[in-house]
């Protein structure tokens, strides 16, 4: 399980689902303070999730990230899609007050 921040405020959990597959890649989303200020990682790598996403959104397919990174493994691009999905399946989104 993963606590959600946004602006310092938590607003939701993220967790692993019963099936294997998910939980492989799951296990690929590292969060730690000193790598990339906390922010989801791949592998305690420094590769933040919303970089890879960053990498696809442009256009990128997998096969050409992971010519690009050679340390990446299709399984890590695969787990930041499944956390980015995750993410956008909160219930409900509230607004902090200015």
């Amino acid at each position: 399980m993963c606590i959600v921040e946004v602006g310092g405020e938590k607003i939701g959990r993220l967790q692993a689902t019963e099936l294997p597959m998910e939980n492989q890649l799951w296990q690929r989303i590292t969060l730690d303070l000193n790598i990339c200020h906390g922010k989801p990682c791949l592998r305690g790598l420094r590769y933040p999730v919303e970089f890879i996403l960053e990498l696809l959104s442009s256009g990128m397919s997998i096969e050409d990230i992971l010519a690009d990174y050679d340390d990446l493994e299709r399984e890590d691009i695969l787990a930041a899609l499944l956390f980015a999905t995750r993410l956008t399946q909160v219930k409900s989104i509230y607004q902090i007050a200015p």
